[in-house]
């Protein structure tokens, strides 16, 4: 197992060093975000063919393509001709323009490769331990999961970027859809979607690569998702708190009655 992760860690390493030349000739970090989906389905393509095929592993293959370039995609189309995101704009500012394209390589590229060399092990899971030429109830399990997951989070982009759109919202609350029974369909629908692929794992037979989800999740929750965010809207919506009054922060459930 260890060399296949091993193989596997370096050829992320080497895609985002590759990225992070880009970015340096483009003079825009922001490019990182569009690949991190792509990452994951490029290192299970490699795991995929580098162990022998079962129905799961397939299985795994489509469901990690289709989350994977269907976030590419979306934050292509999102940030694609728009200028450098403010945070790596700010760093630009706070590290100088001539010391920032090197410190960009260890603080954004290699973290990011690290990360996702460290969230991907349910992956490396399925695809090193998985035998059974049939699924299982686990893997029933954790494919209902992922649905689930993908519905809430490619349905939660689509409703924010229609919300967006119309320039009478902005300021305002999106409170109706998906966004109805959780401030973040879309962090949620994340975490949903690296359980399900943690349950196949399990099911395979590896239950500390399953770490792999349980860290995504807390990335989503404590760092870079909903607690940066939420930080972020109360300051810039008025209307946000009494939101959160009624909405669940991140599992979905019926809205509370303001108190």
């Amino acid at each position: 197992m260890i060399p296949l992760y091993v193989k596997g860690l370096f050829l992320i390493l080497g895609l985002m060093t590759t990225l992070w030349v880009v970015s340096v000739i483009l003079k825009n970090v922001s490019i990182v975000d569009m690949f991190w989906g792509m990452g994951f389905v490029m290192v299970n393509i490699f795991y995929f063919f580098n162990t022998e095929p079962t129905p799961v592993k397939l299985i795994l293959l489509i469901m990690v393509a289709i989350w994977g370039l269907r976030l590419s995609f979306y934050l292509a189309w999102r940030n694609l001709g728009k200028p450098e995101d403010f945070r790596y704009q700010e760093f630009r500012k706070k590290y100088g323009e001539k010391n920032y394209w090197w410190i960009s390589f260890f603080q954004t590229f290699l973290l990011q490769g690290i990360l996702m060399g460290i969230i991907s092990l349910p992956l490396l899971g399925v695809n090193m331990y998985s035998t059974s030429k049939s699924l299982n109830l686990l893997d029933y399990l954790g494919i209902m999961v992922w649905i689930i997951g993908i519905v809430f989070e490619a349905g939660g982009d689509m409703q924010l970027a229609r919300f967006k759109k119309n320039k009478s919202n902005k300021g305002k609350v999106l409170d109706t859809g998906f966004w109805h029974y959780t401030r973040h369909p879309n962090y949620f629908g994340d975490s949903a979607v690296w359980w399900g692929f943690g349950l196949l794992c399990l099911s395979a037979g590896s239950i500390w690569l399953v770490a792999g989800s349980v860290i995504m999740t807390i990335l989503i929750i404590k760092v870079s998702g909903v607690a940066l965010l939420e930080k972020s809207l109360k300051d810039q919506k008025p209307e946000y708190t009494s939101y959160i009054l009624k909405t669940n922060s991140f599992i979905p459930w019926f809205p509370k009655n303001k108190l």
